[in-house]
């Protein structure tokens, strides 16, 4: 991990570990301190935005605090040789965003350095988001534990050279890195979905040509299997998204993406929908999702914890991600009028930053009904 990773690190975790129940830092630093606090380069002071808010949904989901501040404190994760407060996972996303997991596997951190994406979340996104996820406990939409902003300005803030926000996020990755010690390890694999009908500058002008391989290796995946379910599993999955992209509709969302997780194989033998934990095979002990919390799964498990595939051969996990992109923003803005003006030239139709969002939402379900395979 470099000095940079580390100073970031060791602020998030601060925060999250001794912040005072209103969100805000645990000590007031003097006069001086605040004053000096401006030349600080990576060194951060974060506060949790709506403490409150993300306390009361942890609840709903019941995330155990002790647990959840465990993850975050690897001098209390047992039986472990720990590697630090958080391990960094580097640039994962075309929007500049890096991310952190806890050592234990069970959550992400992921910056959020454009100014536009995390004001839109806070001001327009957060209430709505949290009133949805209360009334509706299998939603797709990925569970945020919390959110973080920097207390003060600096100069590694100004310069963009260190993240002033941050979501925490559970990771539904969590138990790729346990396996079975005494049959074969699974196999893990994970695709972050859009609708490829848009337009993709980075793709589709002079045939990527233009663009290097790192940047088009950003964009988003695709997935050229089947997701196999029956027709109840199909019904209810495509009833859920229906009912959480409605929420991301009114308030304007475009660009969010279907994080897809397939896992195999696995015993058909002890993956009935009765069973509240999914075994990865006859000789193995290792359940998935892990046994603990905060996957520990509901009967019938859920499509955070991992639904089996028709035949019995696959596990599955989704989530909606990336519901940071407002159609309304200055920014959006800005670059749907770019859009049209190069459609001038060459009618390409509209990016998928730039659609409008009821029109985004009616591609991407599609995009997962056509993902969709019905066999009894």
């Amino acid at each position: 991990m470099t000095r940079r990773e580390t100073l970031i690190a060791r602020s998030i975790v601060y925060a999250i570990l001794t912040a005072r129940e209103d969100g805000r830092p645990a000590r007031k630093p003097s006069l001086l301190k605040r004053a000096l606090r401006l030349f600080y380069t990576y060194w951060l002071v974060f506060r949790l935005v709506r403490e409150d808010l993300f306390r009361a949904l942890r609840g709903v989901w019941m995330i155990d605090e002790d647990g959840y501040k465990a993850s975050f404190n690897p001098r209390k994760q047992s039986g472990k040789k720990n590697k630090g407060p958080l391990i960094p996972m580097g640039d994962m996303g075309y929007s500049g965003s890096t991310f952190f997991r806890t050592d234990d596997g069970a959550y992400l951190v992921k910056s959020i350095p454009r100014h536009f994406e995390h004001d839109f979340f806070k001001s327009d996104m957060l209430i709505p988001y949290a009133d949805h996820m209360r009334a509706n406990r299998s939603s797709l939409l990925v569970r945020i534990t919390n959110f973080l902003e920097s207390a003060h300005k600096s100069i590694g803030t100004l310069l963009g050279l260190a993240p002033s926000h941050h979501i925490v996020m559970e990771n539904i990755m969590y138990g790729q890195d346990q396996g079975s010690q005494d049959g074969p390890k699974p196999k893990w694999e994970s695709w972050d979905l859009k609708p490829s009908s848009y337009f993709f500058p980075e793709r589709d002008i002079a045939g990527g040509a233009l663009a290097s391989q790192s940047t088009k290796s950003k964009l988003a995946d695709e997935f050229h299997d089947k997701i196999r379910l029956t027709q109840a599993q199909a019904t209810e999955f495509q009833r859920q998204l229906e009912n959480d992209t409605l929420l991301l509709a009114n308030c304007n969302a475009v660009d969010y993406s279907l994080f897809l997780v397939r896992i195999s194989p696995i015993d058909a033998r002890t993956t009935t929908g009765s069973e509240p934990l999914i075994q990865l095979g006859e000789t193995s002990t290792e359940p998935i999702p892990p046994a603990e919390p905060p996957f520990a799964p509901p009967n019938p498990p859920s499509w955070r914890t991992g639904i089996v595939s028709s035949d019995g051969k696959e596990v599955y996990r989704a989530a909606i991600l990336d519901f940071f992109w407002a159609k309304h923003t200055v920014h959006a803005k800005a670059m749907t009028a770019l859009v049209q003006g190069y459609n001038l030239i060459d009618d390409r139709g509209p990016m998928s930053i730039t659609t409008d969002s009821k029109e985004y939402r009616s591609r991407f379900l599609n995009m997962c009904k056509e993902l969709v395979e019905v066999q009894e």
